[in-house]
Formats: structure tokens, sequence, C-alpha cells
């Protein structure tokens, strides 16, 4: 590829198939309707395994159970609930109806819960009884007492106004909630008819969607998606990965975010693959087995998933040599875990996306088809019908090729707004369209990018920027290290110095920070080997399996008494 003398980091993606015209109830009842008989959903953990008529059947159903119940297009349907097949059922049939799905972190406590809630003026909550150490029902008690003594759906709550009904996931009955099974009772009053009278109202760039950001700094903010934004890009992530209906892909990454509703839901209803599900949260275990029982094509996960699943004592022990494809995503992706799931779990096609929530999620993908040095090295190149550029954050301008700056993406997938929040939407859009995703990336001469580290996450010692990307992909090399995580913390004489947190293998011999440091002299600058180090068994995560650096830094300030 022949570049002119000044190569400016920008690219856009070229496809010769076009953007989905639709909404997301037209392509599922065009899958529906093309593999009536392929698997569409499995849910191991519920025993539910439906056909994709089957599957229609069900969001039909709900879908006339939320008109029964009163809801129109464009209110708020939250959901709080960790993976299940209501969950799924839900997704489809608000996007049938035209209502705008609120997506709740199954992770979020009380203030969290009323901030959203109230924020997104939710209507009608879908829940959960209980997750893990989260008593979901307590919670929601707590915040309107009023529920214990109103009809469900006739709710009138001081701290949630705009709350009228909560559908309970559990079987028991509970004060002022309805059943699952007595909300779908409700699709009875109306008719499919009338159902797809509704449906063929709307129109691809309504808003179907609102998900939270995570709010490392403040409150979290509603990413607001349209159909258009999120169908397609399951679709073009499918397509990626070369998906048909023979394809069944296990996810485990929670459906509330992007990477299982959009990138696993929508990704399979658009090629007519199956959607398998193997616990309601993450576990190693329930993900191999699935892979095993299922004999699945494809597995996505974050970094730590597939840390986990390889490290399991009985991992040699599954059958997945049917694996072929899946997708390593939602943090940087260390070079030495994409080796091993490339050749321990037969996963020779697996790819690298990346993206953020505000772009529904996917913006640069790694193919199948690119050097593997590339896929090992880069999160791949644009994707059809985006544009990328890398600008130095201090002026906005175009970088050249190879040179460090910030990353922005414009395109299909660029989401409306953040819902009822006109300032914070400016800060990210700007007046061209570009969404700012606040990553620090270059781009080579091919076009492919590498994510290098955030702009805050970027520690300057001594004057010197150090990407902690680099150093972790370096000491991934070690025999002994399973995971590392490098931040920045002050330091009197640098401003900032340098901490790494490691996880050794279980089987390791133990390592102290001396030894650490002798490994990396020679191999990296001096000024780049850190200083300090913290061996732990955990890191602090996010729901989603994101590793929070901010309260990485935290924690080590705490501990090492530099508060001052």
């Amino acid at each position: 590829m022949t570049l002119p003398s000044y190569s400016p980091s920008y690219t856009s993606g070229t496809s010769d198939k076009p953007l989905l015209g639709m909404t997301i109830g037209a392509m599922l009842d065009r899958t529906a309707e093309k593999y009536p008989n392929t698997e569409a959903l499995v849910c191991l953990h519920q025993n539910i395994r439906w056909t994709y008529r089957e599957f229609v059947e069900k969001v039909n159903e709900a879908a006339r159970a939320f008109m029964a119940i009163g809801v129109k297009r464009g209110e708020r349907v939250g959901i709080w609930s960790p993976n299940c097949y209501q969950w799924t059922v839900t997704q489809f049939a608000t996007a049938k109806v035209g209502a705008i799905l609120v997506n709740i972190n199954p992770a979020y406590g009380l203030h969290e819960l009323e901030y959203a809630m109230n924020l997104a003026g939710i209507a009608v909550l879908v829940t959960a009884d209980s997750f893990k150490a989260s008593d979901y029902r307590k919670m929601i008690y707590a915040l309107a007492p009023e529920l214990q003594t109103a009809r469900p759906g006739r709710l009138k709550a001081q701290k949630v106004p705009e709350l009228r009904g909560v559908i309970n996931l559990d079987k028991r009955k509970h004060d002022g909630m309805w059943t699952w099974e007595e909300f779908i009772g409700f699709a009875g009053d109306i008719s499919q008819a009338e159902l797809d009278k509704i449906q063929g109202q709307l129109q691809f760039d309504d808003p179907i969607n609102i998900q939270f950001t995570s709010g490392t700094t403040g409150n979290p903010k509603g990413a607001t998606l349209t159909h258009h934004n999120i169908l397609n890009n399951g679709y073009f992530v499918g397509e990626s990965q070369l998906l048909t209906e023979q394809d069944r892909l296990v996810i485990p990454v929670p459906l509330y975010h992007c990477f299982g509703m959009v990138m696993g839901n929508l990704g399979c209803i658009t090629h007519g693959a199956t959607m398998i599900y193997p616990s309601e949260g993450f576990e190693p275990k329930a993900v191999l087995q699935a892979v095993h029982q299922e004999k699945a094509t494809a597995l996505y996960g974050v970094p730590t998933m597939f840390i986990a699943e390889l490290a399991e004592p009985d991992f040699e022990t599954y059958d997945l040599s049917t694996l072929r494809t899946g997708i390593m995503a939602g943090s940087i992706c260390p070079a030495e875990i994409m080796r091993k799931v490339n050749d321990k779990m037969h996963m020779k096609e697996v790819q690298i996306a990346y993206g953020m929530t505000e772009t529904s999620p996917v913006s640069v993908q790694t193919s199948s088809l690119d050097p593997f040095e590339k896929q090992v090295t880069t999160v791949g190149r644009t994707q059809p019908h985006q544009e990328t550029k890398i600008v130095d954050p201090a002026n906005g301008n175009v970088v050249p090729r190879g040179e460090t700056g910030e990353l922005c993406t414009r395109g299909y997938s660029v989401m409306l707004k953040y819902w009822n929040n006109e300032e914070k939407t400016r800060e990210a859009i700007d007046d061209f369209g570009w969404m700012h995703t606040g990553d620090l990336a270059t781009m080579d001469e091919d076009g492919y990018i590498k994510i290098v580290g955030r702009i805050k996450d970027m520690v300057i010692r001594g004057g010197e920027n150090i990407y902690p990307r680099e150093i972790e992909e370096f000491l991934y090399t070690h025999p002994a290290i399973e995971e590392v995580q490098v931040t920045g913390i002050p330091d009197e004489k640098y401003g900032e110095e340098l901490i790494a947190w490691v996880k050794l293998r279980p089987d390791a011999d133990p390592v102290t920070r001396d030894e650490l440091q002798e490994f990396c002299k020679g191999q990296i600058a001096h000024f780049k080997i850190p200083r300090n180090y913290k061996f732990v068994e955990e890191f602090p995560m996010t729901v989603t399996g994101k590793i929070q650096k901010f309260r990485m830094r935290e924690i080590s300030i705490e501990e090492m008494g530099l508060k001052k």
C-alpha cells in the first residue's frame, strides 16, 4: 500500500454489504421466517431450548402483554436482572412495541438504582428477585415502600414518581408486583394484528435502548441508542466472524451490556445463529461445559474470562474442538492470552473488537484474515460504514500515522445522545459528528489501530509519557504471571511512579519485587520499569469484567500512605 509522504491517521471502513434499514422487530420476524426450525435460544441454567419459530412466538406474546399493561412507543421499560431467557424476550418484545429498554447494571445498589430509574423515567421495571449478594426485592421496596400496598401496575411512589408497574421474575407472588407468568397472561387482551400495526409504525431511527456508561467519575450517563445503531452493529460484528445459521454462540458476558445484547443477541438473530447462555453470571466451568455439551462454534468474553477458563483445573477434560471463532473484547487484550486462546481453545479465528457503549459498541475489529501478528498486537481496522481518526488531544488536529493521539469515531453507530444530558453529549460528540473516545491510540500504514491506554490512565513520570499497556504486555511474558495491571501513583520526586499489581499462576513459585525488576532490566526503558509491586489474588472489577484502575490507584495510595 503506497501512501503519500504525509499520511494522516484516518480511515473509513468499506463494505459490499449495505446497512440494514429496518427495525429490530422486523429483522427478528425475517429471520424466524427464514430459519423457523433452527435453535434460536438455549438457556442452560433455565432448561430452555427454543427454535426461531418458538422464540418469535414468545417475543410476540410478551410484546402484546406490554401493550396490554399500557406500555407505549417511547416509554421506558427497565430491566434489572442477570442473564436469563426473560431478559432476551424483554429485549425483543420492547423493540416490537417501540418502548425504550433501559439496561440496569445487575451490580447496582439502591442509590444507583434510584438515580438510573429517575434519569431515564422508567415506567415499568422487569426485575430478578435477587442476584448473588444483592436483594433486588428488598431494595425496590426500600425505594418504593408504597409498592407493598399498591395494586400491581397502579404504583404511585414518591421517590420514583414515573414508575407504575413492577414485574418480578421470581415464581412467588410479591406484594404490588406481577409475576412473569401473570404479566404474560395479559397477552390475550391484545391481538397479533394490533401488535403488527404498532410494529409497522416504528422507524429504524427511533431510540430503542438506554445503556449506562461506567460511572468511574461522577454519575453514570445514559447512552441512547437506536434500532439502526445496534442492529447494524450486531450484524457487522457477526459478518466479520462469517456467522451463519450453522453457528452456535456461547454468551457468558452480561446481557445488560452491549457485548451481550448487541454483539451477542443481535449478532445471532441477524444471521440465524444460536444464542447459548451457560449461567446467570459468569462461571468458567459452566462456559466450558456449554461449549462441550452444545458443540459451540463461537465464544465471547473479556480477557479476564478467557484467563479464568484457561486456568480451570479440569480444562483439558472439555472438548472445545468445535470452536472456530469468537470475540475477545471489553478491555485491552494481552497478546499472550490471545495466543493461548488461539491454540488451547482451538479459536483460530477469534477476533478482537474495540469500542464503547456510545458507539453501539464496536467501531474497530480484527479479521480472521489478518496476519497473526496484527491479530495479537492491534484491535484491527475500522468497521464497515464507519470512520476513524486519531487526533492531538491538545488541539484536535489529525496526527500523522504512527503517532499517538485520541481515537475518534464517526458513523451509523454513534449514539443519539446521553439521555437528558445535553452538556455531556456536547462534550462527547463534536460539531462534526465525531465521538471522542478518551482512548490513546496509534494507526499504522495499513490502517491497523493499536490502543496504548486511556488519556486519564497515561502516567507522566519525570516528564516522560508512559503507557501502562506496553509494560503489561511485556510482564505477561514472565512465566509465573497469570495477570498483571500497571497504573500510576503520586511520587514527590517524579510526580508519578509506576505500580504493578501482579497475580501469579497457582502452580508458580513465589516471585519477588527484585526478581521482576531484574526481569525488566535491559528489556524495557529504565523509566518504564515499575518501582512498586503488589501481589494479589484478584483485581477490583466492574460486573462486566473490566478492571478498575482508578480503584487500584486509590487502594495503592491508601496502603502506601500517599494521600498527602
